[in-house]
């Protein structure tokens, strides 16, 4: 079992809920075992950010270290002032030194403007981190009015909304059925693995967005198949080559490995074909089935970087099925698919 902390990004383009989601799952009960990194505002401080919201006036809370508030409803925030994975290290020690309670997972939200390949990117580089913290589930918010507008004019937007494990979509009640109707249909088309969920004013169960990724909180058995999400797409007529993308297209597909193979064969080769194509990588997850280790691997990487993989001690499938699931921008699906299998 992975006892590593369960981290949960949440990002969105600017105005588009994140910070009224984020008050509101900070008064739910289920979340009292929870630290929170919140990007500073400026020269402002917690005290600051939740005076300046309406949605989370009169929270109790109690300053037990630097930056660090403890809330009424258990949940533990900080401010980012430093660099982020000085930041984690920082709640880490100080929860093994018990100056602050022992929290069991970390949401980190970013600013609007973020992309969030570059942050998971950072993170998988930094030797502690890695020891201490795992990535539970990018979580992306959309506006319902303009996320559409806004994905097709920033990119920073349509990365966000590729990447996401989870799209939750904002202000629901202010748009109406067919720019909602709309607005899925394109996210499907850029991100058909992710789930979808649609709030108003915030009110979202944490059940959909927290703890929502390789290992149930509950049974802390794995589920890969959950966390993978692989795309779901009809098979083309047959003799149909993958269609090359334009530059700026996302694309996602899935991948299916030979068997049998060997991850000391299989490992050198995924670093190759991240530092061949990370730069349009945005994302990659997988299960494979190496016959050189004893349970199946999950194993992700972003951009240029991969990610030390996780052995699912436990789990199997009736058919067991190496596969690669590839979230990026501009690839070329059938040199992909060549890249990956040759080896």
């Amino acid at each position: 079992m992975d006892k590593r902390i369960p981290v949960t990004l949440l990002t969105g383009f600017l105005g588009s809920g994140k910070t009224t989601l984020l008050n509101k799952l900070l008064h739910h009960p289920s979340m009292k075992d929870t630290a929170i990194i919140i990007n500073e505002l400026g020269d402002a401080g917690l005290d600051q950010v939740f005076a300046n919201s309406n949605l989370a006036q009169n929270i109790e809370n109690e300053h037990i270290a630097d930056n660090t508030v403890l809330l009424s409803s258990g949940c533990l925030c900080c401010t980012l002032k430093n660099e982020l994975a000085d930041t984690m290290r920082d709640l880490f020690f100080k929860r093994a030194l018990q100056a602050i309670p022992e929290f069991q997972r970390l949401v980190i939200e970013t600013t609007g403007m973020a992309d969030p390949g570059p942050i998971l990117a950072n993170l998988m580089n930094e030797p502690v981190i890695e020891s201490t913290y795992r990535l539970d589930a990018v979580v992306v918010t959309i506006d319902s009015v303009y996320g559409l507008q806004q994905i097709e004019d920033n990119l920073e937007a349509l990365k966000q909304a590729a990447v996401a494990d989870v799209l939750i979509l904002t202000k629901t009640d202010l748009a109406s059925n067919e720019q909602i109707s709309t607005l899925k249909e394109k996210l499907i088309s850029i991100n058909p693995g992710a789930t979808q969920h649609k709030v108003v004013q915030g009110e979202l169960d944490p059940a959909f967005v927290i703890d929502v990724g390789l290992f149930d909180i509950v049974t802390k058995q794995p589920e890969p198949q959950r966390w993978l999400r692989a795309p779901y797409k009809p098979k083309p007529p047959k003799g149909t080559l993958p269609q090359k993308a334009h530059d700026d297209d996302i694309v996602s597909f899935t991948v299916v490995m030979p068997q049998p193979l060997k991850w000391s064969q299989l490992k050198p080769h995924l670093l190759k074909f991240c530092q061949i194509y990370g730069k349009n990588l945005l994302r990659l997850k997988g299960i494979i089935y190496a016959e050189d280790q004893s349970a199946p691997l999950a194993i992700h990487a972003v951009h240029f970087t991969p990610y030390p993989p996780t052995l699912l001690e436990g789990w199997s499938e009736e058919e067991p099925t190496s596969r690669i699931v590839i979230i990026g921008k501009g690839l070329d699906e059938l040199e992909i698919r060549k890249k990956l299998t040759q080896f």
